[in-house]
């Protein structure tokens, strides 16, 4: 499979071009980098407009992911997911509201987009969960919100898989979905990889009309590197528009080290990967069953990740911190978990030492309790309520109060209240819980 991106960038730094054109760097720097580094001159194409070499790119992305089209992001999935509640709302059909209804454990980028797009969420919230990061909800809670609502929603939305590594019922979700008159898309951004197992467990293969994938969280692709999928059998509206939903949110300045990194990971999918990918994945399975038999508790995951229930009288943080000590970093930890997330670039000595370092577990783990719901009364509408005059205020002198801009770390960025939600009690919880000392509340008049 050819890189024409990555071609032409090795193409002008080899020509010595003098350069009067932006970047300021001129080609030269510190970092060793910067003759790669580029911006939209002749022959590069331009991203939202794209009908050369970035265009060709995108093509080869979609043969590889079996898309209708595939579009490059370099601003992370938060752009793709921005565009695609921005299609599914302008193109609903005739009859549907501006409503998209979501599992409550939403990127704190859905809530950013409610409020620039102004719709209105309706939240489904999990069944049973011990975690803020987790919303498992299943086909049938699906098809009863839907069927309680007095008309279709523009759209369902789902993240999945979640922060911890839970997986959601796509297929028979999208399934829901599509006989309610509605579509669904799915933050997939953990999940870029799922396309190249066998078989593939990837949204757009399971009836996703609209996915986004994070490649430089799960692929060999720099920081910011994303792809904006829609499906073969999604709405026409959404491949004709897509390109121009991109624009609406990107920067005019995307970073071509990111595009050609996206361009090269075709070549290694095309490649190799498939076979590397399922040899981790054994070895991965191989291990948490070895960890298993000394006492820990791995949980039940997407395949590339390893998530660890804390001991009892331990918590993930103190595991993280064990982890560092011994030159080893995870991707998360909190009071009750250990996130770890590998890709088939991790060596076998890494996970070697990982087991080592682990060890047996110096207690059962930690008992499972359901953590509240923080459903708050919305009372005042989301949009308002985060356009307008804020203050920071210590979390627990925030009862009462209307939440501003919702107060999340990132990661993992799954908000506690969203905006124009009346914080209450269950929320204070939370926030105690999960260490968030100060809340962002509207300002009372």
């Amino acid at each position: 499979m050819d890189s024409p991106i990555a071609d032409f960038l090795r193409e002008y730094a080899d020509s010595h071009t003098a350069r009067f054109h932006m970047p300021g760097h001129k080609g030269c720097g510190p970092l060793g980098c910067e003759m790669l580094d580029i911006t939209e001159i002749r022959g590069a194409d331009s991203l939202y407009e794209a009908e050369g070499i970035i265009a060709r790119s995108e093509e080869n992305a979609a043969a590889l992911f079996g898309t209708g089209r595939t579009l490059y992001s370099t601003e992370g999935s938060s752009q793709c997911i921005r565009a695609m509640l921005h299609l599914a709302l302008q193109n609903r059909p005739r009859g549907s509201a501006p409503v998209i209804l979501a599992a409550r454990n939403v990127h704190k980028a859905f809530v950013y987009a409610a409020a620039l797009l102004d719709f209105t969420p309706v939240w489904l919230w999990p069944e049973a969960g011990e975690s803020l990061l987790q919303c498992p909800v299943s086909p049938n809670q699906v098809a009863a919100a839907l069927d309680a609502m007095k008309q279709p929603p523009a759209a369902v939305y789902l993240t999945s898989p979640d922060y911890l590594g839970g997986m959601a019922d796509v297929e028979a979700i999208a399934r829901v979905c599509h006989q309610r008159g509605t579509v669904l898309l799915v933050d997939n951004a953990h999940g870029a990889y799922l396309r190249f197992l066998r078989p593939s467990r990837h949204p757009m293969d399971q009836g996703a009309d609209l996915c986004c994938d994070s490649a430089h969280k799960t692929l060999p692709v720099l920081t910011g590197g994303a792809y904006l999928h829609i499906g073969k059998n999604a709405p026409a509206a959404f491949g004709e528009k897509a390109r121009q939903a991109m624009a609406l949110f990107g920067s005019t300045s995307p970073s071509y080290l990111t595009l050609a990194s996206l361009d090269l990971c075709n070549q290694t999918l095309a490649g190799d990967y498939p076979e590397r990918l399922g040899e981790m994945t054994e070895r991965l399975a191989l291990l948490r069953c070895r960890l298993k038999d000394r006492g820990w508790q791995p949980e039940e995951t997407d395949p590339l990740r390893l998530t660890l229930r804390a001991p009892a009288g331990e918590s993930g943080l103190h595991l993280a911190q064990r982890l560092r000590e011994n030159a080893m970093e995870c991707e998360y930890a909190d009071e009750e978990h250990l996130v770890l997330m590998l890709t088939p670039d991790n060596r076998r000595s890494e996970l070697a030492r990982l087991e080592q370092t682990l060890g047996k577990a110096p207690a059962p783990p930690r008992a499972q309790s359901p953590l509240p719901q923080a459903r708050g009364e919305q009372a005042m509408p989301l949009r308002q309520a985060l356009f307008a005059p804020q203050e920071t205020v210590p979390a627990e002198q925030a009862l009462g109060r209307v939440c501003g801009a919702p107060t999340v770390s990132c990661p993992p960025a799954v908000p506690i209240a969203v905006s124009g939600e009346r914080i209450g009690q269950p929320a204070l919880a939370l926030f105690a819980h999960y260490g968030i000392s100060h809340v962002d509340v509207v300002k009372e008049s």
